[in-house]
């Protein structure tokens, strides 16, 4: 079995960590752990002085942060009995994650829920939402207890 683990390192992350440790893992499985680095932030620019902030740092920092996210993530994995390995991705999260399952061809994908209300999934999108409605394979959703 291969499962694709997409994580942002939050609390939504932890338990859906606590999930996939429950699964029965064995030698010849696999674990793909990914965390993607959204780098799509909106920017207030002069448009009269024409500056484009210097966003080197920012993704410097970014990237740092998601490398400590899988690592930390794998960390947590290790000694389920299967082979657990780590990507750092870059784009909109929805579409890489589905796109790493297609090219992986991973059998489950498992992401958090952030248990996002009505309002705030038109306002924020829901990445677990999009994920389960494009992706090649089962998409597990997994939800805090305390939503």
């Amino acid at each position: 079995m291969k499962v694709l683990f997409a994580t942002d390192g939050g609390k939504q992350s932890d338990d859906a960590i606590e999930t996939v440790k429950r699964f029965t893992l064995a030698e010849g499985d696999e674990v793909k752990i990914v965390s993607v680095v959204d780098m799509a932030l909106p920017m207030a620019i002069d448009i009269y002085g024409g500056f484009l902030p210097d966003t080197a740092e920012l993704e410097k920092t970014a990237r740092e942060n998601a490398a400590k996210i899988v690592a930390g993530t794998a960390e947590k994995m290790q000694g389920r009995g299967c082979s657990v390995s780590t990507d750092v991705l870059f784009g909109s999260p929805d579409s890489r994650i589905v796109e790493t399952a297609e090219e992986w061809k991973a059998d489950l994908i498992v992401v958090g829920s952030h248990g996002y209300s009505r309002w705030e999934r038109l306002l924020l999108g829901s990445v677990s939402d999009s994920v389960v409605h494009h992706a090649p394979c089962s998409v597990l959703v997994v939800r805090s207890a305390s939503e």
